[in-house]
């Protein structure tokens, strides 16, 4: 672990390396990662190249389609997971090992200790939801009964071998722990790459894993850009391609953040827009409860000030749109310019204008930063409101209890919030056969595993069967 690391001031030159086949590895080209806070490098990350990827490829290779392990091989694997997964959680529960984490993830990814914890928190709590027992439970089989004696069919949950995980930076711990504890449950092999802004976060947690008693043959770490990443998934066959992404909690880079408020008017004359205003200016850069957006778009590069700045003003060109509150940069910080630095931001977009051509796709274009759309509807316009979440793209989670929506994670009442993705329910989308759910039994064993139907025949003959005449 990094204990000579300063983490509450600044990290030291640190290298980071990958990990294939058992040992972790260097690389020839080297990149480095600068201070979000104030733009001096200081950590040092290995970069893979598309030359440098065969042994992530010969690695990948060597899995089987069948997995690791699976219901009718090495069942011993998974009471050897449950065992890892206690010690994990023993040891993530332990104050000075948890502390490392949250402040770790704290320089790498700003936002305040106390939703740095949370992500260490929950972490922990997944671990040791699936600690004994209750791995191998993941791979529960049925029978059903046949046409005669002798004869039934069995249902088993099927690893696919050789996996990608690909996760952001928002949540550096707990988005590629889950997924890569669920993949290798369930008898996967993983490549993990993690955003390399954050990927000092999970190195530190695979060495933590590894000396928890997981073989480090079972999964590989590599750093890279997108396009050696790309390489990599092309050459290798059977790929399951995990990728999760998406308040002003954590800058806006949560993967629940809201992003539209449609807002009932009753909402709108009981002062809740006024109380919106004074919350979001109690966030201050000292604490990191508002700090500086990492976030990569492909349609935005980088989500600088200027680019929501950019994109604000476009939605102002809108008839009837206004900036509730914010809209204004941070002020008196040294973030560097890559990243962006904004106060939180709400815009009002009348809903007619919403829903219409050429205006609905720049609403609900994602910033991923601490910036949201805010509508009001009456009753007689909530078919508007059904019919604006019908055409958007992302079904991740809202707040509300529809019939006539596909919202995966949906929050009701009136505590309900539309962020955090704790350990003890599913966290995902729905409405694309895609979608990928973390933290219970049921995502993981949808995401890692498929179903594998054998059909037992063994007898007896009857006694009177006679060959049969050809049909």
């Amino acid at each position: 672990m990094l204990n000579d690391m300063n983490l509450t001031l600044r990290c030291s030159c640190l290298n980071r390396n990958g990990s294939v086949q058992g040992s972790w590895t260097a690389s020839a080209n080297w990149n480095w990662i600068v201070d979000p806070l104030n733009g001096e490098k200081f950590i040092k990350v290995a970069e893979v190249q598309g030359t440098e990827i065969k042994p992530f490829v010969e690695s990948l290779s060597k899995c089987p389609k069948h997995g690791l392990h699976n219901p009718l091989k090495a069942p011993e694997r998974y009471l050897m997971y449950g065992d890892i997964s206690a010690k994990a959680a023993h040891m993530l529960g332990q104050p000075a090992v948890s502390d490392f984490f949250a402040k770790l993830i704290q320089r790498v990814s700003p936002k305040s200790y106390q939703q740095a914890l949370a992500e260490v928190q929950v972490s922990q709590k997944f671990l040791e939801n699936f600690c004994g027992d209750q791995v191998r439970f993941l791979a529960r089989s049925f029978a059903v009964p046949g046409n005669h004696l002798g004869q039934r069919s069995n249902g088993y949950r099927w690893p696919y071998g050789p996996v990608a995980i690909i996760t952001p930076f928002n949540f550096p711990l707990e988005i590629p722990l889950l997924q890569v504890m669920g993949a290798l449950y369930m008898g996967n092999k993983p490549v993990l790459k993690v955003d390399s802004k954050v990927s000092v976060v999970m190195e530190q947690m695979l060495r933590l894993l590894h000396n928890c008693g997981l073989p480090a043959e079972d999964m590989d770490f590599i750093n890279s850009d997108g396009i050696t990443m790309n390489k990599l998934l092309l050459e290798v066959d059977y790929i399951a391609w995990v990728c999760d992404q998406d308040a002003y909690a954590c800058s806006g880079q949560k993967c629940s953040a809201q992003s539209v408020l449609f807002m009932h008017k009753n909402w709108s004359s009981s002062g809740l827009l006024e109380k919106m205003k004074k919350l979001s200016e109690r966030r201050k850069l000292e604490d990191l409860t508002i700090g500086p957006v990492l976030t990569l778009h492909d349609w935005m590069d980088t989500v600088t000030t200027e680019a929501m700045t950019e994109h604000m003003n476009n939605l102002l060109k809108i008839p009837g749109s206004k900036v509730l509150f914010g809209g204004e940069p941070l002020e008196s910080h040294s973030i560097p310019k890559i990243y962006g630095a904004l106060k939180p931001t709400a815009v009002f977009v009348p809903l007619e204008e919403i829903l219409k051509s050429g205006n609905f796709e720049l609403v609900t274009k994602e910033i991923f930063g601490p910036f949201q759309v805010v509508t009001e509807y009456s009753e007689d316009q909530l078919e508007l409101v059904l019919e604006a979440c019908e055409r958007m793209n992302a079904h991740l989670t809202a707040a509300d209890v529809l019939g006539r929506s596909v919202n995966g994670t949906t929050y009701a009442g009136i505590r309900a919030r539309t962020t955090g993705a704790p350990q003890n329910h599913w966290f995902g989308p729905a409405g694309d056969p895609r979608g990928a759910g973390i933290g219970t039994p049921e995502a993981i064993k949808l995401v890692w595993s498929c179903h594998r139907e054998i059909i037992y025949d063994i007898g007896p003959v009857p006694k009177d069967w006679a060959l049969p005449s050809p049909t």
